[in-house]
């Protein structure tokens, strides 16, 4: 079935690191309406383009739903 995009993001939380993934991951574990649930591009970028003033652009999310991709091909 595949984890997703959420869990995925998770794997880059750590309260020492600061760079941009991490800091991500960080905002979003403490962003309760977060969609932990959704795999879809979409859903995920339509929320975090409304919702998400942690995201500065969605550049970062969109390296990051990439690798999430190559990740979930990977464990097919």
């Amino acid at each position: 079935m595949g984890r997703t995009f959420y869990h995925f993001l998770m794997t880059y939380r750590d309260p020492e690191k600061r760079d941009p993934k991490t800091a991500f991951a960080n905002a979003a574990y403490k962003d309760h309406s977060f969609p932990k649930q959704a795999k879809s591009y979409h859903v995920l970028s339509d929320y975090l383009e409304l919702n998400a003033p942690y995201l500065n652009g969605m550049t970062l999310f969109d390296e990051l739903y990439d690798e999430y991709l190559l990740s979930e091909e990977k464990n097919r």
